[in-house]
Parts: C-alpha cells; structure tokens; sequence
C-alpha cells in the first residue's frame, strides 16, 4: 500500500478521536528512513503542544491503529506538534497561511534562486501566487520541493 493511501486512511480513521479530545489532526506521515518505518502523528492546538498532549494522544490512538491494522510492516509510532516552522502539505495548511509569509524550496530555480520567502498572496490546488519582494510569482506546486510557515525570532 503506497504511504499517501496509508496516511489518508489513518487520518480518516483518527481525526474525529483526535478531535474528541480537544487537538487538531495537523497531518499524519508515513515514512521510511533507513530500514525502519514510522508512523508520524502530528496534532496541535491554540495553547501548543507539549509531551504530555503527545503521551495522551499516544493512549488514545494506540489501539485503535493496532485494530484498524492498515500497516503491515512494523513501525513506530512518533506523536508529536508541528514545530514553529510548520511544513505546509495539504490545502488547509495553505489556506491558513494566505496572508501571511512562508518559505519555499524549489526543485528548479526562478529568477536563478531555488529558495524563496514572501507573502503568500493566493492558492489553489495547481498553484500558488507568492510576492517576494517586489515580484508577484506565480509558482506551480509540483516545482515545490517543500514549503513551510516562517517563525521570526
């Protein structure tokens, strides 16, 4: 079974439970690093996240993962926030962000630069409209290598 089909399944299978329990399912990852798997739950909520929402999280999903049995292989799983710098995935991560200014790296260069930060001016799911600078960019989002918020210090 392909991660993205795996991640869509566990997502459905733990957004409301996550929910129930007063957190955002922020995204689920599955991922192989070396010869090991992982099953990435990240949650948030207004306040942050601290170890003892991640340990909650972890109590409540456990079972039900082990039950739904949508991964074959064995795995680990890692509960945790989505950070200050958030990796943006999916539509809602976008969305939540027009406005406001997020960092991109590119897989091909624009303007001789495959690193860029601006303000996130519009998006849909084929593009998204970024102003660096002074220049409007528009940017189509399978040259997005990855995308994230910006948090200045």
């Amino acid at each position: 079974m392909a991660s993205s089909n795996i991640e869509t399944k566990v997502e459905e299978l733990l957004n409301g439970i996550i929910e129930n329990i007063g957190y955002e399912l922020y995204d689920v990852r599955y991922e192989k690093e070396g010869k090991d798997y992982y099953l990435r739950i990240i949650i948030d909520k207004p306040e942050g996240i601290d170890i003892n929402d991640c340990e909650k999280v972890n109590n409540s999903i456990n079972d039900i993962l082990d039950e739904a049995d949508y991964i074959k292989e064995q795995y680990f799983l890692e509960v945790s926030s989505p950070g200050l710098e958030r990796i943006l995935r999916k539509d809602k991560h976008f969305e939540k962000q027009v406005g406001k200014e997020i960092s991109l790296k590119l897989f091909k260069a624009i303007n001789k630069q495959k690193e860029l930060i601006g303000i996130l001016e519009e998006y849909n799911k084929d593009e998204l409209t970024i102003k660096v600078e002074n220049e409007t960019l528009k940017i189509n989002l399978k040259d997005i290598a990855i995308a994230k918020t910006v948090f200045n210090w």
